[in-house]
This record gives C-alpha cells, sequence and structure tokens, in this order.
C-alpha cells in the first residue's frame, strides 16, 4: 500500500515539472504597471507632423542644450525648485503674476485697503447710549441722595424746637455704631431718615420716620410720572397699656384706607368696615374704619375736624389701636400663641416739597400738623369708654381669642403630646441612671398600666334617676 502511494508521488511531482517547463514561456509575466506601459510608448503628437518628427533624431534634440542650462537638485533643499526661472514662466521677480514681458507702462493700480477698524462714530451709538445711561444714573444718584438729605435735614431744623417743647430726649437712640448726625437724625438708607424722642406724659416713646421719594434711584424717578408719590413722615408713638382704652379706630385717604383694611392685621379683624368720611364730618376722600362708633364720635371733636377741613392734602392717615401687631400674617397652623400686641397712636402726614419747605409758610403749614398729633395724644390719655362700650370691646377681644384657640386647638394638642413624651424620656433615663432595680421595675409597672389604660377603649356611663 504504500509502495503505491509513493509512486503516486514521484509521478505527480514529475507532471508538474513537465507541465512548468513546457508552459512557462507562455504564460504572461505578472506586471503591476503594464497597463500603464502602453501610455508610455504612445508619445504625445502636440500637432506636429510625422514627417517632420522624423527628421530629427533623439541626439539632435539633446544637443540644444548646454551643460550649464541642466539643474542639478540638491535633496537637502525642499524649496529650490521655485527659484527656476524657467519653470515659472510669466513671473516677475515678486512673484506677481504679470504676465508676458512688454515695454508697455503697467496700469495695474494697487488700491491701499485700510486696516479692518471702526474709526467712524455713528458705529459706536450702543456703547454712547450705555456710557451716557450710566452717567445720567450716577449724576441723578448724587444729586438725588443731596436733596433728601437737604429735606430732612430741613424738616427737622423747623419742628426741633417743638419736639425739645415736648420731651425731655430728642435724638438719642442709644447706640453707638449708628449713623446719627449732628441733630440726632439717624440715616436709615438713601431715602428714609428716624428721629427717637422719649420723656413725655402719656407715652413711652415716639419714633419719627422720613419716607422721602426715592431720588437717588433713577427708575423710582422714572415712575414718579407714571405713579406720582409724596415724601412723607410717620409718627409711631407707643402708649402706656393702663392709661388708653381698648379700641380700634383708624381714618384714612382712599387708598391707604384700602391698604389699612386689608393688610393690617388688627383693622382686618376688629373693624373691616370702611365708611365714608362725609358721615363724621371729614372731607371728601376720607374713610373711617371704628370698632367702637363713640370712641369714632369722641376723637372726631371740632378741632380734629377743623385741622382735616384745613389740612386735608397734608393728612395721610390717623390709626389709633390697642391690638397692633403689623401686617396681616399668613395663617400658620403650627403657631401656639397669639401675636403680641401693643397700643399705639400712628399719624402719617404728606410732606409738601415744591422748593417752600425752608419758608416761614411752609412752617405754618406743617407744624400744625405736628401739633394736632400731640393734641390726640392728650386726648387718649384722658378719654374713657362708657359701660357698654367696654363690653363690647371685651366681647370682641375675646370672639377673637376663641376664634384663634379654636383654629390652633390641634397644633396646641400635639405639641403637649410631645412635651408629656419627652418628660417621660427624661424620666426614664433618670431612673436608668440610678442603677436601682427596684425603682426600675416599679417604673416598668407604671408604664404599662399606662399604656394598657390607654388602649382600654373608653365607655360612657349613663346615670338612670330612681322612679
Amino acid at each position: 500500500m504504500r509502495l503505491w502511494l509513493v509512486a503516486l508521488h514521484i509521478a505527480l511531482v514529475g507532471t508538474n515539472l513537465w507541465v512548468t517547463a513546457h508552459f512557462q514561456e507562455e504564460l504572461p509575466e505578472d506586471n503591476e504597471f503594464a497597463e500603464f506601459e502602453d501610455f508610455e510608448e504612445e508619445k504625445p503628437n502636440l500637432g506636429v507632423p510625422d514627417d517632420l518628427v522624423e527628421q530629427f533624431s533623439e541626439a539632435e534634440l539633446t544637443d540644444g542644450f548646454e551643460e550649464d542650462d541642466v539643474l542639478v537638485e540638491d535633496g537637502d533643499s525642499e524649496f529650490d525648485h521655485f527659484q527656476d526661472e524657467e519653470e515659472f514662466e510669466g513671473l516677475d521677480a515678486t512673484g506677481i503674476n504679470a504676465g508676458p514681458k512688454s515695454d508697455e507702462p503697467s496700469t495695474l493700480t494697487i488700491t491701499k485697503v485700510p486696516l479692518h477698524l471702526r474709526a467712524r462714530w455713528d458705529s459706536f451709538y450702543l456703547e454712547i447710549l450705555m456710557v451716557a445711561g450710566l452717567l445720567v444714573y450716577f449724576v441723578n444718584y448724587i444729586a438725588g441722595r443731596s436733596k433728601n438729605c437737604r429735606i430732612a435735614e430741613t424738616w427737622l431744623n423747623d419742628h426741633k424746637q417743638l419736639l425739645l417743647d415736648n420731651f425731655s430726649l430728642v435724638g438719642d437712640t442709644g447706640k453707638l455704631n449708628d449713623e446719627v448726625s449732628e441733630n440726632g437724625l439717624l440715616k436709615e438708607s438713601e431715602s428714609q431718615y428716624s428721629l427717637y424722642c422719649s420723656g413725655r406724659v402719656g407715652c413711652e416713646s415716639m419714633l419719627i420716620e422720613l419716607k422721602l421719594i426715592k431720588r437717588q434711584d433713577l427708575v423710582a424717578v422714572l415712575a414718579q410720572l407714571v405713579r406720582p408719590q409724596n415724601d412723607q413722615v410717620h409718627f409711631n408713638i407707643e402708649l402706656p397699656k393702663d392709661d388708653v382704652d381698648t379700641f380700634v379706630l383708624a381714618i384714612a385717604a382712599k387708598r391707604t384706607a384700602t391698604h389699612l383694611v386689608r393688610d393690617m392685621a388688627d383693622v382686618c379683624v376688629y373693624c373691616p368696615e370702611k365708611r365714608p368720611g362725609e358721615k363724621f364730618g371729614l372731607p371728601v376722600g376720607f374713610y373711617v374704619m371704628s370698632e367702637i362708633a363713640e370712641a369714632a364720635s369722641a376723637i372726631l371733636d371740632t378741632r380734629v375736624l377743623q385741622a382735616f377741613t384745613k389740612y386735608a392734602p397734608y393728612i395721610d392717615y390717623i390709626h389709633i389701636s390697642d391690638q397692633f401687631s403689623g401686617p396681616k400674617q399668613q395663617e400658620d397652623a403650627s403657631q401656639l400663641n397669639m401675636p403680641e400686641v401693643k397700643r399705639v397712636l400712628l399719624v402719617g402726614l404728606n410732606i409738601n416739597i415744591k422748593g417752600r419747605t425752608s419758608t416761614p409758610e411752609a412752617q405754618e403749614q406743617m407744624r400744625p400738623l405736628l401739633q394736632l398729633t400731640f393734641y390726640l395724644l392728650d386726648k387718649l390719655r384722658r378719654f374713657k369708654l362708657s359701660k357698654e362700650g367696654k363690653n363690647k370691646a371685651d366681647k370682641n377681644r375675646l370672639r377673637v381669642e376663641e376664634a384663634f384657640l379654636k383654629t390652633t386647638h390641634a397644633a396646641r394638642a400635639e405639641a403637649a403630646a410631645q412635651r408629656r413624651e419627652d418628660r417621660r424620656r427624661a424620666e426614664k433615663e433618670r431612673i436608668l441612671q440610678e442603677e436601682d432595680p427596684d425603682k426600675q421595675r416599679k417604673w416598668e409597672e407604671k408604664e404599662q398600666r399606662r399604656l394598657a389604660k390607654k388602649r382600654a377603649p373608653r365607655m360612657k356611663q349613663l346615670k338612670v334617676k330612681a322612679l
């Protein structure tokens, strides 16, 4: 079997050698560039007749070149071919394509292109407007701040003697770091100043706030054109608790009356109804919010009505309250105690600023309004409600307190349960720290009885009368 395989192998090898020897010349060579050889054989004619091409031999064509014309390319320089004048025909020395050389003068003109800069002023109108706006803003800021400061100092100089006649201390806040002027005026901001006074019978203290127009703010100045406002002075007088009766009364202009009814807590709760001032003898445009009718009649006497009639444009509001707690707060279920209240007399006056603040006429107009405030202060100290009015005021306050307790019942119950749990936890920690087994066992038995009693169902006891 193996002999046959060896013989077959020898036959196949011999056949392969014989085929290779006889057919090697007939097979084409494996030339990768064979397809490009045809193009090399076909030389371009370039439009020259064949009979002229045959007249020149290859030697004659090569004799026309001199040895100096032959360029030897240096492999070290990569850009030497740019120096070949014959290769780049039609280029002058400067590298500009000037075309064929001729004796005629060149008509080509080269325009000088300027740098890409916007040198004209109209191209910077946005920047100019921005700089101008900033300049106007800063100039208005400096001018408005100076004017507000001048208005505040002028008002204080005109009324300081009257304040000194009624208070023993004017302008002392008791704080060392406040920016207080020589006159005692405290600067809260560029448009708000305050003055503290104390030492008078019938009041604990008085805070005067000058709320001026924000003249230092250009936006506020422009807003004045749409919605004008006035410079105002506010008197916040805190009254003693024992000297003033319990009632709420507010007299204000139309816009301020709407604000008081909507935002102030005491007016909103005790006297939300607005009544026209004509019913009480006030000028048109004023409204009265009164809890007790007799209090409104007593306060609005002849002197007060005359002041309202004569100086109506300068009076903004008069607010008397024993339940003053500031602006109305949002309802909070977690609030357990009623807000802290105090008895106050609040007066708001408009300052007439038309370049006449420091004149004697302006002083005669503003000084009676400050005297009216002191008159109201003395009148409140002497005024007492009748028995019916007093009972009505007490019922109103009791009703408000019950409503508050009802709305906060769940929160107070939860807070009480939390306090009891905190006490039991503190007691447990104290027992565990003593390391007395008897006390710990007694405390655990007591706690188990309490829990069992708490889990037990509640049953109502019915008493039956004997027949």
